[in-house]
């Protein structure tokens, strides 16, 4: 997706160490600096990735003797805007996180943008660490659409998407936890009835697309999905899944369950809304799994999506080595440190979902919940992506069409012809 959560701005740590190595690892981009190794992500330094890469580079750089790693502060946006303009340019770091996807590293690759990792995936077995729907994101065709084809980047995490709930308030209300679907609905018109708004949403950015996107899975299958993200069949947004999910959501928002002026707030307000109480229900990512647990003052669970084998997840975001990267061996070794059980591990225990820890590493009890959660539905090949992939700017045309279902400016009809009409002008035709 364009963006799967709202990143929050990485503070830059600029590691230092002698230089040492006259070259390493050149490429075509440019003369290389063996004793660098310029590095760019978005990752908060307190969450799971964040900690996980800061003990990478500790660990690179004890390593290689005498290089040190130049860590850039980067926004995702930032990187997400300029991408193109910088990766064509002698400014290109050696290793940067970017987004997966078709519109995003897909889009890259088909540049010429990035470099070819199938090499050293082969010969450094990164993709026997990897699940199926892990990989899916890692490798794109000539066209840059993912699934298949040479490899371009590497994620050494995933996520997914889950109901967050606030224990303390649903005991207050006298609300049964939810187990099924019913368990959910039956849930929320409880809280309605006590005048509290069950979900937490956010109009203006991810959130709201990805509620409708949950509830077209729930009526869908694997082969769905492979149609709607991978091209392998055409795309109906006026089948019974997509109509579901369209007129469930508008009968969500007139039944009080979403808040109708939520169709301007953003996701970190929602995350926020959520952690102060006020909502007792959020449907959304394991990114916010780390915030979640330092921040919320009260017993919280989750639960997966009930009543759908499918739900929104994929490996996390990728790294990629730009064409242009002077220390192109340095990068490939530091994204292998970053695929060891020593950080693997740490990233779990800090409430990241590893693709390579070892299980019996993980100690913390949300952590291994959130690990067993996933393992579950990665094995049952329930990752199913996220709805803005498939082509460039369609998370655009999303935020605007589910802020239309929220307001009422527009029947779920209308929404869905304007989201086929976006989608058949960016999608290869077939």
């Amino acid at each position: 997706m364009l963006t799967a959560r709202r990143r929050v701005v990485a503070t830059a740590a600029v590691l230092t160490g002698s230089l040492l190595l006259a070259s390493c690892g050149g490429s075509d981009g440019g003369s290389s600096d063996g004793g660098t190794l310029r590095l760019w992500h978005y990752e908060g330094p307190d969450s799971a990735m964040g900690a996980a890469w800061n003990e990478a580079i500790k660990e690179f750089e004890a390593q290689h003797p005498g290089v040190k790693v130049k860590f850039e502060e980067k926004g995702f946006e930032q990187i997400q805007k300029t991408a193109p303009m910088v990766l064509n340019s002698s400014d290109a770091p050696d290793v940067m996180e970017y987004n997966k996807g078709n519109a995003t590293a897909g889009l890259l690759s088909k540049q010429g943008l990035l470099t070819d990792l199938t090499p050293e995936v082969t010969k450094r077995g990164w993709d026997k660490e990897l699940s199926a729907g892990v990989k899916t994101t890692s490798q794109y065709d000539t066209d840059g659409v993912m699934g298949s084809g040479k490899w371009y980047g590497i994620p050494n995490y995933a996520e997914y998407t889950m109901v967050f709930y606030n224990r303390d308030l649903f005991k207050k209300y006298g609300v049964a936890e939810p187990k099924t679907f019913d368990d959910l609905t039956a849930a929320m018109d409880k809280f309605v009835a006590e005048g509290v708004t069950p979900l937490a949403n956010a109009g203006a950015e991810y959130m709201a697309q990805q509620y409708l996107y949950q509830l077209a899975l729930s009526k869908a299958d694997r082969s769905w999905v492979d149609s709607y993200e991978l091209y392998q069949g055409r795309t109906d947004f006026h089948d019974a899944a997509w109509t579901y999910g369209a007129t469930t959501f508008a009968d969500w928002v007139k039944k009080g369950y979403i808040s109708k002026t939520s169709s301007g707030t953003k996701a970190e307000d929602a995350g926020v809304a959520f952690i102060q109480g006020k909502n007792p229900i959020l449907f959304s990512g394991s990114w916010w799994y780390g915030r979640f647990t330092a921040e919320n003052k009260f017993d919280w669970g989750t639960v997966l999506w009930p009543g759908s084998d499918l739900t929104l997840g994929s490996g996390g975001n990728l790294w990629v080595v730009p064409r242009g990267a002077r220390n192109k061996e340095l990068a490939y070794d530091f994204i292998d440190i970053t695929m060891s059980k020593k950080i693997q591990n740490l990233l779990g225990n800090k409430g990241g979902v590893p693709v390579a820890a070892d299980p019996s590493a993980i100690t913390d009890p949300r952590a291994k919940t959130l690990i067993a959660d996933f393992n579950t539905l990665s094995g049952r090949d329930g990752l199913a992506f996220y709805p803005d992939w498939p082509v460039p700017g369609f998370y655009d045309v999303l935020v605007s069409e589910t802020q239309k279902l929220i307001t009422g400016s527009a029947t779920p009809d209308a929404c869905l012809d304007a989201l086929q009409k976006a989608y058949d002008k960016g999608a290869p035709k077939q």
